[in-house]
């Protein structure tokens, strides 16, 4: 069977690499739309990348008005800024928000309409040029094809997918992420294991993709927890920004699973970040990927260095689920409890969740094949996962 892999066009890595990628950046247009948030720009790491850009006399306009989650309404104020202010190419720089938000720009300014027509739908025309620069190690849209957003109308996080969304450029340079809070450290540096161990146990992995995966996994059990807890550590920052890029590759091209299918309606419903519910949902997940993910989950026990000679594959992949489980509770995982979300609300949301979990279609490359009656099982396992972790 044929498989088609898809990276970005350049990919520059290291510290000193927003520099390096003004060669490439100089081909792209005399002017650039820069979409991120305000906080990038109030810690100043806007400001390293347009000194840059000053150097070789690319003009700019700044759009900081992108948040955690996007929506169609911050893209169509994108689209405007865009074209209003006659730009030629496009620069994500922050978390995979701002870079989801800069390649949906991208899409509506080449293929016009709203953004909401497009879930589901082939984007035709080619984007502006795009540059990815992340400043988190973990949601790796700087090497995806897709961009998720909020559709405001419905509620719905909407999957958009294509090979136009993948970036011309990406920009991977760890001094980035050196200002990274401990609690946004493990919530991205989550998101790229979560990444990671969907697209090898994907039903649409391949050797390409698990290449990828388990190098991805073995730098983020090897380097998370030194990040957390000592985030000064430019070595280990810079394993987990390539690390979040591998991920990034591998599920791009394997696709994820039932955790990202489950996150994004708690996402969009309850303005949970989708690191942090990704990472909750991880943890009471692998239990039920596990029955269905048997050997490649004892391969990924041997990646890690928990197997031990004589094992059987379940007991292979116990060991893994097990040293994952305990990574989880080293990093103080945050519950749903953390953010607030009512209880009531909560469980009377449970079956439009499940709805649009399956409706995203992650959910079917599970190689369990979910029901909707398992993943309301699960929405309900969440909550009590939760207020387990606030008793012990």
């Amino acid at each position: 069977m044929a498989h088609i892999f898809s990276i970005p066009q350049n990919i520059v890595t290291g510290t000193d690499a927003v520099r390096m990628s003004m060669d490439l950046m100089r081909g792209y247009g005399k002017k650039v739309l820069i979409v991120t948030d305000k906080h990038m720009v109030s810690i100043g790491n806007v400001k390293l990348l347009t000194d840059e850009l000053d150097k070789i006399s690319i003009k700019y306009e700044i759009y900081p008005g992108i948040n955690a989650e996007p929506t169609d309404i911050m893209i169509d104020e994108g689209v405007k800024t865009y074209t209003n202010s006659q730009c030629e190419f496009l620069i994500g720089i922050g978390g995979g928000s701002p870079i989801d938000a800069m390649k949906a720009i991208g899409a509506v300014v080449t293929n016009g309409g709203s953004i909401r027509d497009y879930q589901g739908k082939k984007i035709e025309h080619r984007l502006p040029p795009t540059v990815a620069i992340p400043t988190t190690a973990g949601t790796g849209s700087e090497a995806t094809k897709v961009s998720i957003i909020t559709n405001t109308k419905t509620g719905v996080k909407m999957l958009l997918s294509s090979a136009r969304l993948m970036a011309n450029l990406a920009v991977i340079d760890p001094v980035f992420t050196l200002t990274l809070p401990p609690a946004v450290t493990v919530s991205t540096g989550v998101d790229a294991l979560t990444h990671a161990i969907e697209a090898y146990t994907s039903l649409k992995a391949f050797q390409m993709t698990d290449l990828y995966a388990t190098s991805a996994i073995r730098k983020i059990f090897d380097n998370l927890y030194e990040v957390y807890k000592h985030g000064d550590n430019i070595q280990a920052r810079r394993e987990m920004a390539i690390a979040a890029l591998e991920a990034g590759i591998a599920f791009s091209n394997a696709s994820v699973t039932i955790v990202h299918g489950m996150s994004r309606p708690i996402g969009a419903l309850f303005h949970v970040p989708h690191g942090d519910s990704n990472a909750m949902l991880l943890n009471v997940c692998l239990k039920f990927v596990q029955q269905g993910a048997q050997e490649r989950l004892c391969d990924l026990a041997k990646a890690i260095g928990v197997y031990r000679p004589g094992m059987r594959i379940t007991e292979g992949a116990d060991a893994f689920v097990t040293a994952t489980i305990a990574l989880l509770r080293t990093l103080d995982v945050k519950t749903i409890q953390d953010f607030d979300v009512d209880q009531k609300v909560y469980f009377s949301q449970i079956q439009k969740m499940t709805q649009d979990a399956l409706d995203s279609g992650s959910p079917a490359n599970t190689r369990r094949t979910p029901s909707a009656g398992d993943i309301e099982t699960l929405y309900k396992d969440l909550w009590v996962e939760g207020l387990y972790r606030a008793v012990i």
